[in-house]
């Protein structure tokens, strides 16, 4: 069985594009060449700035052959039957067979499909690739019709086997497909003549050319460790700039330097990010003094100095970026102290928000009053949250945020600090965006929770006012991540809110937006928005829908923390036997009580006597009950919601007990309906607790 190499080799493929690029070519290829008719044992993919690689293992050499049957209309049948037949089939009459049937001689296709050689079938799938190949941008270039990346070179393109290497007989466009590659564009950049994965593998090595991107991840991670580790320094952390910058080279050599003296005052996020967004360096941190001190750069040649030039070239850019900061930095600064942080934001009046919610100042002023009211419910002060809300947005006319739009908040907390304000409003400043993401930290400062809850609830009631809802995928105001927010938020910190029991949250920044223009959200709705994603948050912690959906049935369905707690003990109750077999306790009481009412035409709610009961397992029935109601309805009161299904649980066996001793729809009149009471009984006890109608299974 023949390996299969290809190599896509072009200008360079922008950092970004690389991973997709690598598992679209993987994927259409092998794809491709299944559909058909061959196989493979393995396929990996690869990727330089310069090149796409795929490399297929034990793909069959000739695909099968294959011979189809197919029935057709009698022989007797009208002519244009046969001719539509003879059609479909791409034979002539003299290649039909004519073979008896139930209904007398009908004509049968025998079409045979004779294999093919893997270098035509690769060439075809190849071709086509390359010519669909679903780049998010592609350009033309000379006079070809082509459309690529970047202007593609070569195709190296070989089957190899142990009589050796068989190029792909494949031109797209005047490329011809060969056995060639090139290596590092400055340090090999002569023709390579390769005969299979190894070779290429190996001479590309050779040619300084690191061929896997994680290998060039982990080379780079690897050497600005250890540079930094010998200056008693660290490096911090950026897995997404490591991978942007691994497909940035094909050669990494990793360089460090020292950012000059006058910068080292700049806030480190600020250093970070001037160095990231500009020049993709890593920041690396002196761990004695907590300052950003130095870089890590990473060439992608070789120099006779060392790479001394290289640095030399980027310090001196770097000083140049780093001045630009210092200069707003100072700028911003003397606004703050001159006007204060309100100062600074009195112009987000002239900013608009969203033209039909006003500008930023009118939402700053919403955020503000929500803020005050959310404040005795989270533990923090009103008047400081009330402050913390009317300067948590001032840093988006700073020159900084202007320049960086990424450091809104975390520039808002260094000049709340230098305009002298507390840290609980400072933080806030810094922490009022947050969680911007599932794995993203949770305020916990009483003031910081309160301002961010009600920069997102004003977001939502807001966008809902106005029908801007999230449809299908699209969300472009984020209001699905806005809702999560204020989940976690909830949750994270334990709180005790009825988002929608006036006066609510929702219902005092719906009546905010409203008196602007008469809009006003529906506050239910937006709540039934909550709870879809509740759900989805639930279920990643391992809770099922239907233990959600019997939760959220049930009242107080606003208040979050109290629908998770629900939902933990009910899932759990469900772990167990007892769990599992109550509910079909509960479903089958339910079904037969359900099925009477509507046969009689009443309602079977109340007058349940134990003194009709005529059998030991009725009379037990009867006892459980009494005692499970004493014990549940003071737990669901405390929120013991662990004992209320323990005390469930001990209606399994007398419950299980009942139903094979007794005949619900008994001769007597009398008994009939005082068990179908006592049913009514179980179902009530049962719904109080969760609405187990909802329950599958």
């Amino acid at each position: 069985m023949p390996d299969l190499l290809i190599e896509l080799f072009s200008e360079e493929i922008p950092a970004r594009m690389q991973p997709k690029a690598r598992e679209d070519l993987k994927k259409l290829i092998t794809d491709g060449v299944v559909e058909a008719g061959l196989t493979y044992a393995s396929a990996g993919a690869f990727s330089t700035p310069r090149r796409l690689t795929l490399t297929v293992e034990g793909l069959t050499a000739n695909s099968p052959t294959l011979r189809e049957e197919r029935k057709g209309p009698r022989t007797d049948a009208p002519e244009k039957a046969i001719e539509g037949f003879l059609r479909s089939t791409g034979l002539t009459m003299d290649q039909l067979e004519a073979r008896d049937d139930k209904k007398g001689q009908v004509y049968f296709a025998v079409i045979e499909k004779p294999g093919r050689p893997a270098t035509e079938i690769v060439a075809e799938v190849l071709e086509k690739t390359i010519r669909n190949f679903p780049w998010p941008k592609s350009m033309r270039w000379g006079e070809g019709n082509l459309r690529w990346v970047r202007p593609l070179h070569s195709i190296l393109a070989i089957l190899t086997d142990e009589a050796g290497a068989t190029v792909v007989p494949l031109d797209v466009d005047g490329i011809k497909a060969g056995d060639t590659t090139r290596g590092h564009r400055f340090m090999a950049p002569d023709l390579l003549q390769v005969s299979g994965y190894e070779s290429y593998a190996k001479q590309l090595k050779a040619a300084k050319v690191m061929l896997d991107p994680n290998e060039r991840a982990e080379a780079i991670d690897h050497d600005a460790a250890q540079m930094a580790f010998a200056k008693g320094w660290e490096v911090v952390p950026d897995k997404g700039l490591l991978a942007e910058v691994s497909g940035l080279v094909e050669w990494p050599v990793t360089l460090m330097g020292e950012i000059d003296g006058e910068f080292l005052d700049l806030p480190p996020e600020v250093l970070q990010t001037s160095m990231k967004e500009h020049q993709k360096f890593f920041s690396v941190k002196n761990p004695k003094t907590g300052r950003i001190e130095g870089f890590v750069t990473v060439a992608n040649r070789e120099t006779a100095d060392h790479g001394a030039t290289i640095l030399a070239g980027n310090q001196k850019v770097l000083s140049a970026r780093l001045s630009d900061a210092k200069f707003f930095w100072e700028n911003d600064l003397r606004t703050v102290q001159a006007h204060g942080l309100e100062g600074m934001g009195a112009g987000l009046d002239a900013v608009t928000f969203h033209n039909k919610l006003g500008s930023q100042g009118d939402r700053i002023r919403r955020i503000e009053n929500l803020a005050r009211e959310i404040a005795p419910l989270v533990g923090a002060k009103p008047d400081l949250a009330a402050e913390a809300a009317r300067v948590a947005k001032s840093d988006l006319r700073s020159e900084m945020v202007y320049e960086f739009p990424e450091l809104q908040g975390v520039m808002g907390r260094y000049y709340a600090q230098k305009a002298g304000l507390s840290d609980a409003v400072a933080d806030a400043c810094r922490d009022h965006y947050a969680p911007l993401g599932p794995s993203d930290a949770v305020p916990s400062e009483p003031v910081s929770v309160a301002v961010a809850l009600a920069d997102k609830i004003d977001t939502l009631t807001g966008f809902w006012a106005i029908d801007e809802k999230p449809t299908g995928s699209k969300d472009p105001f984020a209001l699905r991540r806005a809702a999560l927010g204020v989940i976690r938020l909830v949750l994270s910190n334990g709180l005790r809110i009825k988002l929608n029991t006036s006066p609510s949250p929702f219902s005092i920044a719906a009546d905010q937006i409203g008196e602007r223009d008469g809009r006003f959200a529906d506050t239910n709705e937006l709540l039934s928005f909550i709870h879809d994603r509740l759900k989805v948050h639930l279920r990643d912690a391992g809770i099922r829908h239907d233990v959600i959906d019997a939760v959220l049935a049930m009242p107080g369905s606003d208040d979050l923390t109290l629908v998770v707690k629900r939902a933990e003990a009910l899932s759990d109750f469900f772990k167990t036997d007892d769990g599992e077999n109550l509910i079909q306790g509960f479903k089958r009481a339910n079904n037969i009580l359900t099925q009477a009412e509507e046969k009689d035409g009443v309602e079977y709610s109340f007058g349940a006597d134990p003194k009709f009961a005529e059998t030991d397992e009725e009379k037990a029935l009867f006892a459980a009950l009494d005692a499970a109601e004493a014990k549940i309805a003071p737990a669901m009161q405390a929120e013991d919601f662990a004992a209320a299904m323990s005390a469930m649980a001990d209606l399994r066996a007398p419950i299980d007990a009942f139903f094979e001793a007794v005949q619900i729809n008994a001769d007597n009149p009398i008994l009939r309906r005082n068990r179908l009471n006592l049913l009514s009984r179980i179902r009530q006890i049962c719904l109080d607790v969760a609405d187990l109608t909802k329950i599958e299974g």
